[in-house]
């Protein structure tokens, strides 16, 4: 069992590894504005992960507890849509098959991307 104290760590210890991720992430956009500042940080935060900058044992709690309750972050993107249903039924049908080809699209050039590169390892 972890005590309260222990929690309290991996908690503030959690907080510290993302929002230093972010800060940094926001410093690499102000340099290199390709991407948003909150990719540049989880591109950050994963690579200090795989690095172990930053132990993954004291982060989990906090992960889990966010994928946890991820599905209140989609409720302001189901109240758009339905803020916007006549352009959903006037569009819809070219939504979908766009976001189906893209998807298809994205698939195909992974897979392929994939195929060619496992293929030079043997």
């Amino acid at each position: 069992m972890i005590t309260f104290k222990q929690k309290t760590f991996n908690a503030l210890y959690s907080i510290f590894a993302i929002f230093s991720c972010l800060a940094l992430g926001k410093l690499c956009w102000y340099f290199a504005p390709i991407l948003p500042s909150s990719l540049y940080g989880l591109i950050i935060f994963t690579l200090t992960l795989h690095f172990r900058l930053f132990n993954a044992d004291y982060i989990k709690s906090s992960v889990v507890w966010c994928l946890k309750h991820m599905a209140v972050c989609f409720v302001p993107a189901g109240v758009g849509i339905m803020n916007h249903f006549e352009l959903i039924k006037q569009f819809g049908i070219a939504i979908v098959a766009i976001t189906f080809l893209t998807t298809l699209l994205l698939l195909t050039v992974v897979g392929l991307h994939y195929q060619r590169y496992a293929d030079d390892e043997k």
